[in-house]
């Protein structure tokens, strides 16, 4: 996580450092800074200075913290042991020689340092300016070191602030979770995290109960891990997350970012959160002819916002703030945290966030939402002081002030009643549920002193807004509240019916028609609403043309539309009862998008399908691991390129929703890709580094490697399509004897440290492909990088033969005579996996690297 949006951002320089442009701008010395923008804004300054509960001396360090560049942090991800190993590096090996730099320019340079309210002190922040980094040897490898975990995943670069939401959310293994506007994914991330939390020492225990010969893995993990808890499925998670954003790129960012995290109990959407459709799930035998939809233990809305609290971090917010932005996204704001209440169990909890310190999209929106939704009786807020205790906040506030678009301050509504009443100008964009509400109101008295606020000066981070929210009961979404003044506001249409069921796919249906015939987006968010990104968050201005239009539609139009939609989609659904397909039908065609894009349908594939059963009969995988759970993503439903593999939960609800307009984008993880074999006897179809953690537990001891030397490793690494040929097997110490003997095709390699070496003490399983001449770790380029570098300490560049230099070495090892060939420039095809993807598969970077029998050759076989 953090590689995205780099594009454009590289200087370039010639071969003696100087830039190319002839007139250069000079560097600055700040991180970020910008000296071009004066970070002061007249009508900023003065709204917080009179809307936030500081004094004096707080507001100056409030406004000074704002002013400084924004620290550099991040965490470390995946499993607890995983995460541990990785700190460990950075506590041991950089950390000691960064100290040893005592000052730069009179400042004092400290190492990252701990955040010590994240659980486990597993964030760290780093205050140390880009000129020290390239400056002093020690921070330049410490700068490799977080480049190269980044860019594998063990690493995630994100704000600090941005990290506490899924903190509070409570999100327990076994858990349906929803991230509704989920882009770039970061906290997706951790959620999914949390949702594997202990799965691999539970499979572990579950297959030694069973008899079975388990991979080893982390002692301290298999010591606290619960069995009990998440064990209906073997000890594999049974929870899900659906991460969702109305962006249909960012969707493809998200698939990105999360790919690393091997999940099968992950499926990306593209929606408009406020219309996020109801998700059918596998009917109760009991009454099978009731369709069941899904409802969320948890969801996250940290919704679109103007960003404030990210001042420091996008300095062009200084020069372009105005109020009006927050002003005209408090309605899909609501309308984002009503939808997510909807989608809710019972006893469930959303958590509604934003990075901006405006209490019009914040506590109002708090405030909004309980209204509409039926009060404090329906919707709690949740005192979350037990949670993240050494994190510095402030309450959220009773009592508030609007600023206008024109910069004026209004204290109520009736205050903006009796300016109109007078003959004043109505303001633009304020609407009544802005404010704070009256004592008469269900909603005065709500305890909203339980949100939380964090500011810039607490403790050196951006601003932002948590509040957690727990559903008492179902509720029946009352219509928005419209202005007294002209400025109509478009009501969500309530997509609930009374008892808290999700109403009919027809009538869902009469929202979007209704919309779309009025001229109004049917799909989409304003687009002056900024979501954080992985660097930074887009803050250009929009026209006020290109804005979401809020005009309400007439009744009797509504009316006429909804007759129409609702005759027409009762007909099909009629139709669908009574002459439905089989799920898997290849009725499914691809998915247009409105940039010209398609995505592939999803089919499952037969238990007793040829494919299957030769890779179960290949690795020797064990009957514990299911066999109905494999698909490919083509409309034939035939494997040709991929095979994917996903949770029960996941596979329900992706049979379910086929043909139902649910923009799946992704689900599951890729387990196998298809390779050519160097004979008949070899599985053509080869485990992926991705699907690796998922399904190495279950895989026979004939398939598997075991090694446990450190060098042993390094030489595997060190090396891409190594000679292994006549006597090189003695090279390979331990393991030499045992890959000399075992069978051609896809192997595992079980790197087991004897307990020697204190910096070689992780256990884990790589993807191994023996042919007739090699002996190749299945990995990538950046992955084999970043283990030597962690492991070994080694910077050098891996030796990448091309392919066709490997094809070469194989033929004259054979004796045939081999023509001279040119010298391949061209490295990419030897590390990024077949790049000519098939079946609407887009990945051709993350792939693991292909064996070289991929490339047709005269090499006999």
């Amino acid at each position: 996580m953090g590689r995205k949006n780099r594009g454009g951002r590289r200087g370039g320089g010639n071969n003696n450092g100087e830039p190319r442009n002839k007139n250069p701008k000079p560097r600055t010395d700040s991180y970020r800074s910008n000296p071009g923008i004066l970070k002061n804004n007249e009508r900023l300054e003065a709204f917080y200075n009179s809307v936030l509960p500081l004094d004096e001396a707080e507001k100056s360090q409030f406004w000074e913290a704002l002013r400084r560049d924004l620290p550099n942090s991040f965490r470390f991800c995946g499993s607890k042991g995983h995460a541990v190993a990785v700190q460990r590096l950075l506590e041991t090996r950089y950390a000691p020689e960064i100290n040893k730099i005592e000052h730069f320019n009179g400042d004092v340079v400290q190492a990252p340092q701990p955040v010590p309210w994240y659980p486990d002190q597993l964030a760290y922040s780093m205050t140390t300016p880009k000129q020290v980094v390239r400056k002093f040897p020690p921070f330049a490898s410490f700068q490799k070191f977080l480049v190269s975990e980044t860019s594998v995943g063990n690493i995630s670069r994100q704000e600090l602030v941005s990290m506490i939401p899924p903190l509070v959310m409570g999100v327990k293994p076994g858990m349906a979770v929803l991230d509704l506007c989920a882009a770039p994914g970061s906290k997706s991330a951790q959620l999914l995290e949390m949702i594997h939390l202990g799965e691999e020492a539970r499979i572990r225990k579950f297959m030694e109960s069973f008899g079975e010969a388990a991979l080893p893995g982390n002692e301290q993990e298999d010591e606290v891990v619960d069995t009990a808890e998440d064990s209906a499925d073997d000890g594999r998670a049974t929870g899900l997350l659906i991460a969702n954003d109305v962006e249909y790129k960012r969707c493809h960012m998200l698939v990105h970012q999360l790919k690393r995290l091997s999940s099968p109990n992950l499926i990306v959407t593209n929606h408009d959160a406020t219309l996020f459709p109801p998700l059918r799930i596998t009917p109760d035998p009991a009454n099978p002819k009731l369709a069941r939809y899904l409802k969320f233990d948890r969801i996250l809305a940290d919704v679109p916002c103007s960003g404030d609290g990210t001042l420091r971090k996008n300095i062009d917010l200084w020069k372009f703030w105005q109020p009006g932005n927050a002003l005209g996204l408090h309605p899909t704001q609501s309308r984002i945290l009503v939808r997510a209440l909807q989608l809710l169990k019972v006893g469930g909890r959303v958590v509604y966030s934003t990075c901006s310190m405006n209490p019009v999209e914040n506590e109002s929106v708090v405030v909004s939402a309980i209204e509409r939704c039926g009060g404090p009786d329906v919707v709690e807020i949740i005192d979350c002081k037990d949670k993240l205790p050494l994190l510095n906040r402030y309450p959220g506030m009773h009592q508030w002030q609007i600023m206008d678009k024109s910069g004026r301050i209004w204290n109520s509504w009736e205050e903006v009643q009796k300016h109109v009443l007078n003959g004043g100008q109505a303001p633009g964009k304020v609407s009544q549920t802005m404010f704070p509400r009256a004592d008469t109101s269900d909603c005065s008295g709500l305890p909203l002193d339980r949100c939380m606020r964090v500011y810039a000066h607490q403790q050196d981070t951006g601003g932002f807004f948590i509040t957690v929210l727990e559903k008492k009961k179902e509720f029946k979404a009352k219509e928005e509240l419209k202005s007294e003044f002209g400025i109509p506001v478009v009501p969500l249409d309530d997509t609930s019916v009374p008892g808290g069921e999700i109403m009919a796919e027809p009538e869902k249906k009469i929202v979007e028609e209704s919309k779309a015939a009025l001229g109004q987006p049917t799909d989409e968010i304003p687009s002056v609403g900024s979501k954080r990104t992985l660097e930074e968050t887009e803050t250009d201005e929009v026209p006020n043309s290109k804005r979401q239009r809020t005009v309400t539609p007439t009744a009797e139009r509504v009316e006429n539309i909804a007759s129409v939609v609702l005759n027409t989609e009762t007909a099909e659904a009629e139709k669908s009862q009574t002459d439905s397909p089989a799920p898997n039908a290849s009725t499914d065609k691809r998915l247009k998008r409105t940039e010209g894009s398609y995505e592939e349908p999803f089919k499952y594939l037969p238990t007793d399908h040829e494919v299957v059963q030769n890779i179960r009969a290949f690795y020797k995988i064990s009957p514990k691991f299911p066999s109905d759970r494999f698909m490919v993503r083509n409309a034939v439903g035939e494997p040709a390129k991929a095979i994917y593999y996903s949770s029960q939960l996941v596979r329900d609800i992706l049979v379910e929703n086929e043909g139902r307009s649910v923009k799946f984008i992704h689900g599951g993880l890729k387990m196998f890709m298809k390779q050519d074999a160097p004979s008949a006897e070899v599985c053509r179809w080869r485990i992926q580094s991705e699907g690796l953690p998922i399904i190495a537990g279950y895989v026979g001891q004939e398939r598997i490697v075991r090694l446990t030397n450190k060098e042993t490793l390094h030489l595997l690494l060190k090396e891409m399509f190594p000679k292994f040929v006549n006597d090189d097997w003695k090279k390979l110490n331990e393991i030499g004897e045992r890959t000399r003997d075992i069978g051609m095709g896809c192997c595992l390699l079980s790197v087991e440290p004897d307990g020697t070496d204190p910096e070689f003490s992780e256990r884990m399983v790589l993807p191994l492909w023996k042919s007739f001449h090699s002996l190749n770790l299945m990995l990538p380029k950046e992955d084999r990088t970043a283990m030597m570098l962690r492991l070994f300490n080694d910077m050098s560049p891996v030796i990448n033969r091309t392919l066709k230099e490997s094809a070469k070495l194989e033929a004259e090892a054979a004796g045939l005579d081999v023509k001279a060939e040119p010298e391949e420039t061209d490295e990419k095809d030897a590390d990024t996996g077949d790049v000519a993807m098939q079946d609407g598969e887009a990945e051709a970077n993350g792939d693991d690297a292909p064996p070289e029998e991929a490339i047709k050759t005269e090499v006999p076989t």
